[in-house]
């Protein structure tokens, strides 16, 4: 989310200065490459990228790419073949071993729904969304139709298609995405030609809430703004819960205990880190947001903390449930021999990062798994009539 919202400013300055934008899309990767389905990177007429499709590799070809997309205002698929040893045919040393395709389209301003708006309608609110776009692999010389739907919770936003059945199946693949909350890629066979589909989810940014203001609460706040986090920091101290100490922080609220969750919107990309050194204040917090379905609850603090307000708890006759201990996190963080402040709250964001993404933390090189697990799957071919 980070880089959309980055891209949208490039974007909006672009257009103050009159320049003309383009937008390269990862669609589709066949074995390793640097960036994954769903990188973004907009490119100015003048040479500005905002964003990366891949580690520096391939940006200078696809700036020369976005040039003519420009000129011709029509969408155009590029295919990157890593794996071909003859580097120079790119002059470009990749080593990625990987197929790279990618879709690039010219924005124009004027067009109802172009793609940079979509993300606009994505990035403006905390709901996932599924974003499609369609393309050609077997006939890249071939108009692309680029990015054609987006699907919200109540709403679906389309481009007007050449095929009636191939919106409809594009529809319906969509909100199947987006009520099984995963991305897809799809052939279709329409009209005796056949396209591809990137069936995009898109989730919000992270919402981190930092119960504590303290000292040490300054650099959790910090990395993770750098990670494009939205940060909100709660503590009843006053002199603490500043907007000064935190300007970073998307809100700062001065509250007690119990009149903090109600001034939050707690969805499921919100995590929390208990810190305030206040062990009432927290344990206040966290035996109400054992009511709710939190991915991650952090706690500062040795194990008996942990184990005390448990106690505390079970005495009340409040239990939690085992799903419920699995999101708690006591002592917080990675074990990377965090000492001082910015070192502890590297290792709590890593944390939370590896929970959210499903990982345990460990060394790449201990991993038996490639970085970006290949999963090689043939893609579903689908005739719709």
């Amino acid at each position: 989310m980070k880089e959309i919202q980055a891209i949208i400013q490039a974007f909006e300055e672009a257009q103050q200065k009159g320049k003309q934008t383009a937008l390269a899309t990862v669609v589709h990767v066949q074995g390793s490459s640097y960036r994954r389905p769903g990188a973004r990177m907009l490119i100015t007429q003048d040479g500005q990228l905002t964003g990366a499709i891949s580690g520096g590799c391939l940006e200078g070809d696809a700036l020369r790419k976005a040039l003519l997309v420009m000129e011709r205002q029509q969408p155009m698929l590029v295919t990157y073949d890593t794996t071909d040893e003859d580097d120079a045919k790119l002059g470009v040393g990749l080593g990625c071993e990987g197929i790279i395709h990618i879709v690039i389209e010219p924005i124009l301003p004027a067009q109802t729904n172009n793609p940079i708006q979509l993300l606009k309608t994505i990035s403006s609110q905390r709901q996932h969304a599924v974003l499609v776009m369609l393309f050609s692999l077997n006939d890249r010389r071939e108009v692309q139709p680029g990015t054609c739907l987006l699907q919200l919770p109540g709403e679906t936003i389309t481009a007007r298609m050449n095929s009636d059945a191939l919106q409809q199946a594009l529809t319906t693949d969509a909100r199947t995405a987006f009520i099984n909350q995963v991305s897809a890629t799809k052939t279709y066979i329409a009209e005796n030609k056949q396209y591809t589909a990137f069936i995009e989810l898109i989730k919000p940014a992270v919402s981190l809430v930092i119960i504590g203001a303290g000292n040490d609460a300054i650099p959790v706040a910090q990395m993770s703004h750098l990670l494009g986090w939205q940060v909100t920091v709660a503590d009843g101290r006053p002199a603490y819960a500043t907007a000064a100490r935190f300007p970073t922080a998307n809100q700062v609220l001065v509250a007690k205990s119990d009149a903090v969750l109600p001034q939050i919107t707690v969805d499921a990309q919100t995590v929390f880190v208990l810190m305030t050194h206040n062990y009432n204040y927290d344990l206040k917090i966290f035996r109400q947001l054992l009511t709710q379905r939190i991915t991650y609850i952090g706690m500062l603090g040795p194990r008996k903390k942990l184990v005390r307000m448990l106690d505390e708890l079970k005495a009340e006759g409040i239990e939690p449930t085992p799903e419920q201990l699995t999101a708690v996190y006591g002592p917080v963080g990675l074990n990377i021999g965090a000492e001082n402040a910015e070192e502890i709250a590297l290792a709590i964001v890593s944390e939370i990062k590896a929970v959210i993404a499903g990982r345990n933390g460990e060394s790449l090189r201990n991993s038996a798994d490639t970085i970006h697990p290949r999963v090689e799957k043939e893609i579903e071919e689908v005739k719709v009539s």
